[in-house]
């Protein structure tokens, strides 16, 4: 009986996973392309959550060594990046990154991201789990107004 208990209560644990999944789309999922040499390059795109309110907690992509979730901060005249532990993503709203604001670090890249490429994301959220995507690599200048 016990093991019955438990594997109805894991399978019921993927369903909500599954649920919560379905609620978030990932959308304009994009990055600048590198200049030769660059070891870091910024991601950027919108989380929609139709759902519960949840938490992006993490990123990886093959890519690069780590993914790291930053925001820019203004200090008077000087715009400073730090690191943050995720972002929340708020019930039926949305989460958006873009440049100045709230991005993906992408840490030691391990080639230069050349304008035309995709490259694999993980984004992991506190509720719906890993969700897939790809980040479109744009041109070095004017990535943010690139319309599909």
């Amino acid at each position: 009986m016990r093991k019955t208990v438990t594997v109805t209560i894991f399978l019921l644990g993927l369903l909500a996973a599954s649920a919560a999944q379905a609620q978030i789309t990932v959308q304009e999922a994009w990055a600048r392309a590198t200049p030769p040499g660059a070891k870091i390059a910024a991601g950027y795109l919108t989380v929609r959550n139709a759902g519960a309110a949840d938490r992006l907690v993490s990123a990886s992509s093959p890519a690069a060594e780590r993914v790291e979730t930053h925001i820019s901060i203004r200090e008077g005249d000087i715009s400073r990046m730090r690191e943050v532990k995720g972002y929340e993503v708020p019930a039926r709203g949305a989460l958006e990154l873009k440049p100045g604001g709230a991005h993906l670090m992408l840490v030691n890249i391990k080639a230069p991201l050349k304008d035309g490429m995709t490259v694999p994301l993980t984004l992991r959220f506190e509720k719906a789990g890993e969700i897939k995507t790809q980040l479109e690599v744009r041109p070095l200048t004017g990535g943010e107004s690139h319309t599909h």
